[in-house]
């Protein structure tokens, strides 16, 4: 008895020490750089020119922008903007007072991706489709983060450049930002969802990746973000006014970015919808599921206890270059 009674004390000590030692390294390592380079402040126009960006912060401009995070995406990129374009182009022919901007944000490509979005800006015009070219590879969330901090719209629109979702799926996250009451201060937050999709997905997946699926469901449940039942969706609609109290707070580059996303917005109680939208599995995703997945379950736990060790805090929006 006494045996097992020191036994137990030492299995205490030993996670004790553990949780000190994760504790330390998620408050060691919580630095993270979010600023521009001089390169990064600035749109590639169509003849290679470089056009300044604009502010989150400035008053809105456009009815409506696209944010496209790509990475090395020549050849699955023209299927999604061909689909953006021709929806967003037939919706200004019927209502000439609605207006948008698409906005590729090339995250260190070492492929064409920036060559390929510049033949939209020449075809519609350096107003229409912007290209903004990273100097590193950041992750998705960064060149979200990116995107989204020099928009011009009242509503902005995060999409994946492999053009998963149905475009005109964009018409049911409006709506249900419309619904969404109250807006303290006009801040709402729409997210697809593929949940309908789950129980035909599981018959497809291995054993493996479907645990690795609910055990990162219930990560994200757990340590951040509750009430949401797909965070990962890439098709995110966003009012201008809840984006900038989102992005600016935003440290997370890499896959988990869209939990802390919705848990920052979680804590100031903006209102989050949840629409189903209609997906499809298309080939070529960076995702590697093993170790992806391990990644983001580790920023999961990371962001819990930065935010909670105070490493990293909710800011006020605050203009910047």
């Amino acid at each position: 008895m006494e045996l097992l009674h020191e036994i137990l004390l030492a299995l205490f000590a030993l996670a004790a020490l553990l949780l000190l030692l994760l504790v330390l390294a998620a408050h060691v390592t919580a630095n993270m750089s979010t600023s521009r380079g001089n390169e990064e402040k600035y749109f590639l126009t169509s003849t290679g020119e470089k056009d300044p960006s604009p502010s989150l912060h400035d008053p809105f401009s456009r009815e409506l922008s696209v944010v496209i995070p790509a990475y090395n995406e020549e050849l699955r990129i023209p299927l999604m903007l061909d689909e953006a374009m021709q929806y967003l182009e037939n919706r200004q022919k019927k209502d000439p007072s609605f207006t948008y901007e698409v906005i590729v944000v090339n995250d260190g490509s070492k492929d064409q991706t920036t060559e390929v979005a510049l033949q939209y800006t020449r075809e519609y015009g350096p107003d229409k489709v912007r290209v903004m070219t990273l100097v590193k590879n950041r992750g998705k969330g960064g060149a979200v983060r990116m995107g989204a901090m020099i928009c011009r719209g009242k509503l902005i629109l995060m999409a994946d450049a492999d053009g998963a979702t149905k475009f005109s799926d964009i018409e049911k996250a409006e709506s249900a930002l419309r619904d969404l009451s109250p807006k303290p201060d006009n801040m709402a937050i729409c997210c697809g969802s593929r949940a309908h999709l789950e129980k035909a997905s599981i018959a497809q997946r291995s054993v493996f990746r479907t645990f690795l699926m609910y055990g990162f469901h219930f990560l994200v449940w757990f340590f951040c973000v509750r009430g949401i039942k797909d965070t990962q969706c890439g098709f995110k609609l966003f009012t201008r006014e809840a984006a900038l109290k989102t992005f600016s707070s935003l440290h997370v580059e890499r896959w988990a970015f869209d939990v802390e996303l919705l848990y920052i917005a979680q804590c100031f109680k903006i209102p989050i919808a949840e629409v189903a939208v209609n997906w499809t599995e298309i080939e070529g995703s960076k995702l590697v599921p093993f170790w992806s997945w391990l990644q983001m379950g580790r920023d999961l736990i990371f962001i819990r206890l930065r935010y909670l060790t105070g490493a990293w805090k909710l800011e006020p929006p605050r203009k910047t270059d």
